[in-house]
């Protein structure tokens, strides 16, 4: 039995922590938020910001962990590397990780290297930068916190006019205070879910994306496979590997945010050297290619992966996120009838009390709805037809 310490303990942690707990692993977790969910499944645990590197690395120092694992959010990255690195155990190079956390960083890397058809972008650390850039911006442009996720602190801007109120949102958003201003591209987004394993690259899905209108741009939901033509594909595939090499990833799960414009352009926008979140890595994956990915990632963190992973079929999927109607929750529907009556598994996270926030980034929703079918538009049919069932049958006050 391996020791295998799970850096974030939330909601989209916890599946990971089933799965090492039902292939016979002892885990530990630790989180800030002392009534994290995933506690409920580890063996042990602590409250611990995992931003804190050396505060996680005592207690995995303590503990005398195998293996250390973060997935489903960029926070946890850096500790989870960290302690790798000091532990020697395997894991992603903490030089890489502090590159990749940086939005700009990875941008010029990207930019530098061609790896995909983007065009420069500008980094800011105060607002008195802005003003330089009056001429070298061709708008619109899009701003992010370098080191954001999940769409928070990220604005489309129009105009010159409106960007520092868009940068002084970036920036009050960063942890590092430093914002990107990239090129705004309009086209599909789609979802890539890659594994590195001792220097080979394995691109495991490709997955279209539904997405908010402006100005969030959050994310509503993934359908896999991606509709997509072969040839398109493969393109895709090459600028995901030529971007895993320029960033210099040498270990584990790479998630990737594209945008596919009208003219064939690819543009990749965001990359996250962890499994992916909203149900990519614990559901999609191996519900549509059965590549029993958390296992995979579970094995690597401890050294025990000795087989690469193989697609080997291609089932339809979609997910939803539940963002609902505003309000207070006064009552709840059946989920179990529901999930009966659109064949659809239901995730969430709602209760007599709960608010619910209008719907501007993940943080807004209040879980997932998983549907499978014998093709893409069926698999999502169910998923909508089921979302909004959920969402009648809320008693809001």
């Amino acid at each position: 039995m391996r020791k295998i310490l799970f850096i974030g303990a939330g909601f989209l942690q916890k599946f990971l922590i089933q799965k090492a707990k039902e292939i016979g692993n002892i885990t530990l977790a630790v989180d800030a938020n002392p009534n994290a969910v995933g506690y409920q499944y580890a063996d042990k645990h602590a409250t611990i910001d995992i931003i804190d590197q050396e505060a996680c690395l005592r207690y995995a120092q303590e503990q005398n962990v195998d293996g250390v694992v973060t997935a489903a959010t960029d926070f946890g990255v850096l500790t989870a590397s960290y302690i790798a690195q000091k532990l020697h155990l395997p894991g992603l190079s903490y030089h890489t990780a502090c590159q990749v956390k940086n939005k700009y960083l990875v941008h010029k890397r990207l930019f530098d290297s061609h790896a995909d058809d983007a065009k420069r972008a500008y980094e800011v650390s105060t607002l008195n930068e802005i003003a330089g850039l009056e001429f070298q911006l061709d708008y619109p442009v899009m701003v992010k916190p370098c080191d954001g996720s999940g769409s928070r602190g990220a604005s489309k801007v129009k105009c010159h006019k409106d960007l520092e109120d868009a940068c002084r949102l970036a920036l009050n958003q960063s942890l590092s205070h430093h914002a990107v201003i990239e090129p705004f591209y309009t086209g599909e987004e789609y979802g890539v879910e890659s594994f590195v394993l001792e220097g080979c690259i394995y691109v495991l899905a490709i997955m279209k994306k539904r997405m908010t209108n402006a100005p969030y741009y959050a994310e509503l939901g993934h359908i896999f496979p991606s509709g997509l033509p072969d040839s398109v594909e493969n393109k895709i595939k090459s600028s995901v590997e030529k971007a895993i090499k320029a960033l210099a990833i040498d270990f584990g799960s790479v998630n990737m945010d594209l945008l596919l414009t009208d003219d064939g352009e690819i543009h990749i926008v965001d990359v996250g050297v962890r499994m992916g979140g909203n149900l990519i890595g614990s559901h999609i994956v191996p519900l549509g290619t059965g590549v029993d990915y958390m296992r995979m990632i579970l094995c690597a963190a401890t050294g025990n992966l000795d087989t690469a992973p193989h697609i080997r079929r291609k089932n339809a999927v979609a997910t939803r996120l539940l963002a609902l109607r505003p309000g207070q929750v006064m009552g709840l529907p059946d989920f179990r009838e529901i999930e009966n009556e659109f064949n659809v598994s239901i995730y969430q996270h709602l209760e007599i009390g709960t608010v619910i926030n209008e719907y501007h980034t993940n943080l807004d929703g209040c879980g997932y709805v998983v549907a499978t079918g014998s093709n893409a538009s069926i698999a999502e049919q169910r998923a909508e037809a089921a979302l909004r069932q959920i969402d009648a049958g809320i008693i809001r006050k």
